[in-house]
């Protein structure tokens, strides 16, 4: 089953930049954690525009591969 942003009310969610990001405000990612099951992602520089959002399960399996 596809899941869409425009699914969820994020309009609360608390984001946060990654620790990885720059000072200088270059490519920046941000991630929400406060939604049980989803992981919505989005561009810290395009705050109003769309966020993609992953099951957690789905986002864990990408982190593990990236630390691999």
């Amino acid at each position: 089953m596809r899941i869409s942003s425009s699914d969820y009310d994020l309009s609360t969610a608390t984001w946060h930049k990654s620790s990885y990001s720059g000072a200088s405000g270059g490519d920046c990612l941000e991630v929400a954690t406060s939604h049980p099951g989803i992981v919505p992602v989005r561009d810290s520089k395009m705050a109003d525009g769309p966020a993609l959002v992953f099951r957690t399960v789905a986002w864990a399996a990408f982190i593990e591969d990236l630390r691999s």
